[in-house]
């Protein structure tokens, strides 16, 4: 059997369920998951390898209108793999109703020549009559090569969907070693934990307006033990308290749940350290975003 390879990149509007797909098929947790928009900023890129093929996952920010630099940032990272790759997977939830973010998707996608799969997660959650609808409202746009209902969370038909992606694959050589599941640096990842758990324990406006850099992580010599120091960044004072919260309770919280991950994902003990510091409307400074990884 000859080996197959290639880039397939996940698209779609917030929070269809696009990096639990991801870390399902991975089997690691390397983009962060949760129930607020927007979580995915950076353009992650994950490896899956088996014996006759290796697929490289882009996993891009939701899909939607730019508000400021960042969202433009992320709005040109998802544009940008999408003439770069042999796949797209465009993934839709239950939502019945096809609304402007769908169509704007749909529209940009009319003007691409990669084989482009229509995947509908949730499926546990949808009814017959409403998957029709869906079904019909999806294929009458004909740019679609395959549809495939799956339950990410589930991990129902994903093992049919990779399946089908590899039947898709061209050709090619194995371009990372095969124990390899991601090209992010362990940095990158860690940050991207810490900020998943401020996602999920702050259920304000202030998320949006967090940015997460670690500043150093090192290996105590003849322990097994690596100490981390990592910096949140929002844009008012406000906020600040916030995410600390009273008598630093969730501050510790976010710091005790994103320890636990970071442990499994290092597989090591782990002294973490956060600081909370303001960076005003940090989302529309250049400088600041350049710093923090997004490239502009």
């Amino acid at each position: 059997m000859k080996f197959k390879s290639g880039f397939v990149t996940i698209i779609g509007r917030p929070n269809v369920g696009k990096s639990t797909l991801m870390n399902q098929i991975i089997g690691e947790k390397i983009a962060i998951m949760s129930d607020k928009p927007q979580t995915t900023r950076n353009r992650i890129q994950t490896i899956y390898t088996e014996d006759h093929f290796q697929i490289i996952f882009l996993d891009t920010p939701g899909m939607h209108k730019p508000k400021n630099k960042l969202g433009e940032y992320m709005q040109k990272t998802a544009q940008q793999t999408l003439n770069e790759v042999d796949l797209i997977l465009l993934v839709i939830d239950d939502t019945a109703d096809m609304g402007p973010g769908d169509q704007y998707i749909l529209e940009m996608l009319k003007n691409v020549k990669t084989p482009i799969f229509l995947v509908v997660n949730k499926m546990d959650r949808i009814p017959p009559e409403k998957f029709e609808k869906i079904y019909e409202m999806y294929t009458k746009e004909n740019i679609f090569r395959e549809l495939v209902a799956i339950s990410a969370l589930e991990s129902k038909n994903v093992e049919k969907l990779v399946g089908k992606i590899v039947e898709f694959l061209p050709e090619g050589p194995q371009y990372f070693p095969k124990d390899m599941i991601t090209d992010q640096p362990e940095k990158v990842i860690v940050s991207e934990i810490i900020r998943e758990k401020i996602l999920h324990y702050l259920h304000e406006e202030v998320p949006h307006g967090v940015a997460v850099e670690v500043m150093s992580m090192k290996n105590r010599q003849d322990k097994d033990i690596v100490d981390i120091s990592a910096t949140i960044y929002c844009e008012k004072k406000s906020h600040k308290g916030i995410i600390i919260g009273k008598g630093g309770r969730k501050l510790k919280g976010i710091g005790k749940s994103a320890r636990e991950d970071i442990e499994r994902l290092l597989g090591s003990k782990v002294f973490l350290e956060l600081w909370v510091k303001i960076k005003e409307d940090w989302r529309d400074h250049e400088n600041i975003l350049n710093t923090l990884g997004y490239k502009l």
